[in-house]
Formats: structure tokens, C-alpha cells, sequence
């Protein structure tokens, strides 16, 4: 694929995606400009739907808008405010570890390379490149599975993994389109091109994409 078709896919997703609500963490960045915000977020949204990670964290971050205030919390209020997010014991103990983490190695502020992000536990390449792009506003590329699944299914990539997708993207997509790449595509991705019977009769990008993987459509 050409860097003009690239280019043609980006600036055609930017005027379509402004009839659907954009992701939650890209809410939390423009509400709160905050990497902490953003880090505790992501956290949330791992295997959670955006409408109850947008009301978990919001309900958190009510509570501890910082590492400091975040450990002063129990374990217990933690996942009361999580609640139902997916797996949420599991993220409220690890989001308390994470703020311990926080206050004893970087005085409480959040790292902002991903090799220091990666180090902490349970932030994988996703979480990371997310705080990198939307709180520090560094280049970055954050591969989820909507990501993945329509890089692929566009023919931009020929990947099995988010992280190797990640990979290829660095090495064919213009750094001017990597912080906002995963914006767009999860955007796109949540509202219209599903990972079952995407709208493949109504998609505005349909002559750049070799609907690789697709069965069925509408």
C-alpha cells in the first residue's frame, strides 16, 4: 500500500469518526491531561467495554487523582469502584501495586519512556505506548486488537500478534499518523468495522481494503 493511500485511509477515518464517541482513554487525555489518569484508565479498559471503564475510572479518579492518594485507598474500595470492569480484584490490587511502584522508584510520578513503563507490572506494549502517546504526547503506536485485526484485514500488514503488528506499523506507517493510528482505527473499529459482518457495504474506505479474513459482511 502507498504512502498516498495511507494517507487517503487517515484523513478519510478522521471525518468519519466524528459521528461516534471516541475512546475512553482519549476522553480521560482531553478531560484531564494527565498521565497517572491516563495510566489508571488503560488499566481498566484491559478486556472491559468503554462505557464501564469510562464510569470505573471515573469513580476512581474521584477517589485518587494520584499515586499518593491512590495506596491510602484499601484494596476493597478500589474494586467497589472498578466494579464490574473485567478481572477487577485483579486490577485493583495490581493498580495499587503499580501507585507503590510509583511513589517508591519515581517519587511518584509516571515514567515517560516505554522501557521504564514496561518494567512495571502488568503493563504490557499497549498500556505503555498509550501513557507515551496520550499523556505525553511522544511518538508512539499503540496496537489493540481493533488495531490489529483491521491492519491486517486492510493488507497493510501480514501479522499474528499486536506486538508484531506494532512492529510493521513503525516501519511503514508516517510518524506524523502514529499517536492518532490507534484513535481512529479502535474508533472505527468498535463502531463499524467489526470484527464479525463488518458494514463493508457502507465502509468509506472499502477501495483501499483487500478485506483479508472476512466471511461475511453487511
Amino acid at each position: 500500500m502507498s504512502p498516498e493511500d495511507i494517507r487517503d485511509i487517515i484523513e478519510t477515518l478522521r471525518a468519519f469518526n466524528r459521528r461516534f464517541q471516541e475512546p475512553i482513554v482519549t476522553e480521560v487525555s482531553r478531560e484531564r491531561r494527565s498521565p497517572f489518569a491516563i495510566l489508571i484508565a488503560t488499566l481498566i479498559s484491559l478486556r472491559t467495554k468503554d462505557d464501564v471503564t469510562r464510569a470505573a475510572s471515573r469513580r476512581l479518579l474521584a477517589l485518587a487523582d494520584t499515586p499518593e492518594k491512590m495506596v491510602q485507598l484499601p484494596i476493597p474500595a478500589i474494586e467497589k469502584a472498578i466494579y464490574p470492569a473485567g478481572f477487577y480484584k485483579t486490577k485493583a490490587k495490581r493498580i495499587h501495586d503499580i501507585c507503590e511502584t510509583l511513589i517508591q522508584k519515581y517519587q511518584g510520578g509516571v515514567p515517560d519512556t516505554l522501557e521504564a513503563l514496561l518494567e512495571l507490572k502488568g503493563v504490557g506494549r499497549k498500556t505503555a505506548n498509550l501513557v507515551i502517546t496520550q499523556g505525553f504526547g511522544k511518538l508512539g503506536i499503540c496496537v489493540d486488537t481493533h488495531v490489529h485485526r483491521i491492519s491486517n484485514r486492510l493488507g497493510l500488514v501480514q501479522t499474528k500478534t499486536p506486538d508484531k503488528t506494532e512492529m510493521s506499523l513503525r516501519k511503514i506507517l508516517p510518524k506524523e499518523f502514529w499517536i492518532e493510528y490507534n484513535d481512529l482505527l479502535v474508533t472505527f473499529g468498535q463502531n463499524h468495522c467489526t470484527p464479525l459482518s463488518p458494514r463493508c457495504s457502507s465502509c468509506p474506505i472499502t477501495s483501499h481494503c483487500r478485506k483479508i479474513g472476512v466471511e461475511r459482511f453487511r
